[in-house]
């Protein structure tokens, strides 16, 4: 026969144990915990009586009823009645209900995200029911119908839907003092100011899709990077070398992605009041109209260079070294601002140093080389050479790919097209207007390839926190929907920089982590879980601990 015993510790604490009785002698079979409180021993109570009540043990049926076990608590003293007589037990106590657990939440993911949310200085929006919907898209971006369900998971009282639908029409609301938007970009830069420098800024775009029949004034088909032909919205996002969101912009479908950069750096600029900054983008920024805007704003910019532009930038190079590269050869020179024509006398074999006094028609052009590169590329190359030469052949049917050149109805493979190409590999070219003597090449290539934090950044919007706005049709509910996006992605990288852990790998960890909330003796208390560097649910609490720093 089993029974759950009670002992009190050299602590002073209530030991619960689970003891049998085996030839006269007792053995403990299991210690369920030590309480402090109460509410911790009804607690641990009741998981004992869960353990032999489990229907797994086996049971002999005895012929006996069941009775209800009773434990030690005692109920709160009765209330004397008016005519009770003296020295009668009405005071004294009765036997407590049994301690019961009332629900269980992730309260300790809701808390811990809402502390980096009040560090960021969110809470000066004033706006709880905005905070949760930040966290909950954060935890489990779904509809405003669903939220309420993944709010009360993590603890919390959610709103109802018409007063979310209300934070969300405050969300949207346009420039001003109290623009939500523009709030929380100010108070990004403040901590992206202080927690690190925004000298240097990266700068993206990306294209969301929807899934309608027709356009409207925003949603509009244009060039897909996934090459769909739904209707769309250009979204471009400025962060720091880090990849913390400071800015973004919202544009329509049929929008060019170089036609985005100079609104959003202006808006960026006059919100912050900036005159120097560096802007660093891919080739796809390399307009020159674009550079020139910046240029004429006092502002720096380093963007990629196509390596077609290889032969005119290195004509030097090619004339007096051939198509010879050392691994990690770095060549400083000019490229023309506009068309072909070139401030670079490919006589000489000492490449140009660039100065916007002496070369007025060129920018600094910066081109490295790369063995690993190199290699990367020529597969490629082989790879279009193989499938240009299947084609040509008829044994493969497709769209006519690079390298095949159609003259009348006749197919041949471009020989010249794929010389070039291949002459070409391993070079990788970039394009500033920050003189030598302020930064060196080999700062311009690496602050360059800070590019990926912008891009994770975008991948962290697209899988992470679904930025895709599939819930939402009108302008003003898809600019509200991308202000919940922008705040959640600044909350999402400051987890990600104070635990070293993604926040998908964040949440895993700690959403496990139960808070029970249990009834005892007419009293309700919340119990947190607790956590060791040995417990099995989480292998992060030290990183636990660093989210609310």
């Amino acid at each position: 026969m089993a029974w759950i015993r009670r002992v009190r510790t050299a602590s002073g604490a209530t030991a619960v144990q689970i003891a049998e009785s085996v030839n006269g002698r007792r053995r403990i079979v299991a210690h369920v915990g030590s309480a402090h409180t109460e509410a911790e021993l009804g607690l641990l109570v009741w998981r004992a009586r869960q353990l032999l009540e489990d229907p797994g043990q086996g049971e002999f049926d005895l012929g006996l009823e069941p009775v209800e076990p009773r434990t030690r608590l005692l109920g709160a003293p009765r209330v004397a009645a008016l005519f009770d007589e003296p020295g009668s037990p009405a005071r004294e106590r009765g036997p407590a209900a049994p301690p019961r657990v009332v629900g269980t939440s992730s309260r300790v993911l809701y808390d811990a995200l809402s502390a980096v949310f009040t560090d960021l200085g969110f809470d000066a929006l004033g706006d709880a029911v905005f905070r949760d919907l930040v966290i909950a898209r954060i935890v489990e971006a779904t509809s405003i119908l669903d939220t309420g369900r993944v709010l009360s998971d993590l603890g919390a009282r959610p709103a109802s839907e018409k007063t979310m639908r209300r934070t969300l029409a405050r969300a949207a609301a346009g420039e001003g003092p109290g623009a939500y938007r523009d709030k929380v970009a100010e108070l990004s830069f403040a901590h992206a100011a202080t927690s690190g420098e925004v000298s240097l800024c990266l700068y993206d775009v990306t294209t969301l899709y929807f899934e309608a029949e027709k356009e409207d004034d925003l949603r509009k088909v244009g060039y897909s990077k996934e090459r769909r032909v739904d209707p769309q919205i250009v979204v471009g996002l400025l962060v720091d070398r880090h990849g913390f969101p400071l800015e973004i912009g919202c544009y329509e479908g049929n929008q060019a992605e170089t036609a985005t950069i100079i609104p959003m750096i202006r808006q960026f600029q006059s919100r912050h009041d900036i005159e120097d900054m560096v802007v660093v983008a891919d080739a796809g920024m390399l307009s020159a109209s674009n550079l020139a805007a910046l240029d004429e704003a006092n502002l720096h910019f380093i963007v990629g260079s196509r390596v077609t532009k290889a032969p005119l930038d290195l004509a030097s190079h090619f004339r007096w070294h051939g198509d010879a590269f050392t691994d990690g050869q770095v060549i400083d020179t000019i490229t023309p601002r506009t068309g072909r024509r070139s401030e670079n006398d490919e006589a000489l074999r000492a490449e140009p140093v660039w100065d916007p006094g002496q070369h007025p028609g060129s920018w600094r052009a910066v081109w490295a080389y790369s063995t690993k590169r190199a290699a990367r590329d020529g597969k490629t190359l082989t790879l279009q050479e193989n499938r240009a030469r299947a084609v040509i052949a008829g044994q493969k049917a497709a769209r006519t790919p690079r390298f095949v050149k159609t003259t009348g109805e006749a197919r041949s493979l471009d020989e010249a097209a794929l010389a070039r190409a291949r002459r070409l590999v391993g070079l990788k070219g970039y394009v500033t207007n920050i003189p030598a003597q302020l930064m060196a090449a080999s700062e311009v290539i690496g602050s360059y390839h800070e590019l990926w934090h912008v891009e994770q950044s975008f991948r962290m919007s697209k899988t992470d926190l679904a930025a895709r706005p599939m819930f939402v049709r009108t302008r003003d509910a898809i600019e509200a929907h991308l202000t919940i996006v922008f705040t959640a992605l600044a909350v999402s990288r400051e987890v990600q920089r104070r635990c070293g852990l993604a926040i998908r790998n964040v949440i895993r960890q700690l959403r496990p982590l139960r808070s029970a909330t249990i009834t005892a003796n007419g009293a309700t208390q919340i119990v947190h879980p607790t956590s060791t560097p040995t417990d099995k649910r989480s292998s992060m609490p030290s990183q636990r601990g660093n989210l609310r720093h």
